[in-house]
């Protein structure tokens, strides 16, 4: 009996702390919306009401619709002692904003400060970015990311991080052509922790970005067959996948 009693009381006990965590978490649900919510009124505030923010955001997309690295690494090379800070704000934008390759900024800082610099910069801008993104996503929740990435493309996601889970986002980081940000976006839609991404794409991104620093310093014109490359890759994925999708419509209506 005694030991009975006792754990019902352990088992009382930890109800109690886990409602009292429940509620401290709901209370507290807004904060993160609310940042991103902030931030994102900041910067559409500037951008409509600063000519010298909007000028600065023109140029930056500018640089990097030209898809041409020697562009981006004069553009970067155009602040001075600051280019790095502005390599690292040119990739959230591009995260956020450009619909463009992020290796392009990683071929310039290859150019413009060698492979080792250029690759710790470029790793650097690419985990912030994904930090970013992953946190919009949690924050925001799903129809935010639905509209920017589609139905389609957000479903395909979650099977392929409901089967793999952290691994999956390594895998994505690994193969050219998968949209580096699109994986930060879905995983934040996922139970995958906030540790275990960060270090998947740590790992997963770091190789890819110290080759393409070095292509930037000794190759920059393979920039461009590699835009190529990573279009026909990302276009073997979509293919893939809405066959993918067919073949399992397909079986469902045969077995109803």
């Amino acid at each position: 009996m005694i030991r009975l009693w006792s754990a019902r009381q352990s088992l009382q006990s930890r109800h109690d702390r886990l409602t009292a965590e429940q509620r401290r978490a709901r209370k507290y649900s807004f904060v993160q919306p609310a940042i991103v919510l902030a931030i994102a009124l900041l910067i559409t505030l500037l951008y409509f009401f600063s000519d010298g923010f909007r000028s600065e955001v023109h140029e930056a997309l500018s640089a990097l619709g030209t898809g041409d690295v020697d562009a981006v690494r004069d553009y970067l090379r155009s602040y001075g002692v600051w280019a790095p800070i502005a390599s690292l704000c040119l990739m959230i934008l591009q995260a956020l904003a450009a619909p463009v390759p992020g290796f392009l900024i990683v071929f310039a800082n290859g150019l413009a400060y060698g492979v080792l610099w250029g690759g710790l910069l470029s790793l650097t801008g690419q985990i912030l970015a994904a930090i970013l993104c992953f946190w919009i996503a949690r924050s925001l929740g799903r129809a935010p990311v639905e509209a920017l990435l589609g139905r389609f493309g957000l479903g395909s996601a979650d099977k392929w991080f409901s089967k793999w889970g952290s691994k999956g986002v390594f895998l994505s980081r690994m193969v050219p052509g998968v949209g580096f940000d699109a994986v930060s976006y879905a995983a934040g839609l996922t139970p995958i922790t906030f540790g275990a991404f960060l270090l998947a794409t740590t790992a997963g991104t770091a190789p890819q970005t110290f080759i393409y620093a070095y292509l930037g310093q000794s190759a920059p014109d393979s920039a461009r067959l590699l835009l190529i490359l990573s279009t026909a890759v990302l276009a073997v994925v979509i293919i893939g996948a809405v066959l993918a999708s067919r073949r399992a419509s397909k079986r469902t209506g045969e077995a109803a």
